[in-house]
């Protein structure tokens, strides 16, 4: 019988599996894979959106230079705002198990900093293009109307363009920050626990 056991040894060769990691990993790539269809989403509708803009400009023949400014302003604002937005997919297509936890925090902490300049910039150009390109839009027809009408229609669509901008977009991005945060945190501690 042998009384020298080195048990620094024996601990050392243990293959040490942290569980904790493949579920952060897990949840990390759903996170990815579920922005990543918001992504697919926002470009079939503004797409749509685009197609019914032009299907409007062919049918309706605006007569107005000023109108079709507006449509065309539109429609480079939803152009914008999907060839910046499309800047994601790389980062959100990379849902490997195989990474690590380090690559994984690098790659959420790109995907902040990214969403970051697009929420912060690029949504507020593209609210301001496509209220501009609106109003130019509506000009024709609502020069047709009272003055009492054409305030009540321009007052509906730039309420509801503010609407969006200032009540819903804040909603909607502070819980999408907040869970790329709660990941991003978790990762950092667990990276913290891995090189102690």
């Amino acid at each position: 019988m042998v009384d020298n056991i080195n048990f620094k040894k024996l601990w050392d060769k243990q293959q040490i599996e942290i569980p904790e990691t493949k579920e952060l990993i897990k949840k990390a790539n759903k996170f990815k894979k579920n922005t990543f269809y918001k992504l697919v989403i926002a470009n079939a509708l503004l797409v749509i959106t685009s197609i019914f803009i032009g299907f409007v400009w062919y049918y309706y023949q605006p007569r107005f230079m000023i109108t079709k400014i507006g449509l065309i302003i539109c429609i480079i604002a939803m152009i914008i705002y999907l060839a910046f937005h499309n800047t994601l997919t790389p980062l959100l297509l990379k849902n490997n198990l195989e990474l690590d936890a380090k690559l994984q925090l690098k790659q959420l902490l790109m995907l902040k900093e990214k969403q970051r300049f697009q929420q912060t910039y690029l949504l507020n150009i593209y609210f301001i293009l496509l209220s501009l390109g609106l109003s130019l839009y509506m000009y024709e027809y609502v020069a047709k109307m009272t003055l009492s009408w054409a305030i009540i229609s321009y007052g509906i669509v730039l309420f509801w363009v503010g609407l969006n901008a200032f009540y819903f977009r804040p909603k909607i991005l502070k819980k999408q920050q907040a869970k790329l945060n709660i990941l991003i945190t978790r990762f950092k501690e667990l990276n913290e626990q891995l090189i102690d």
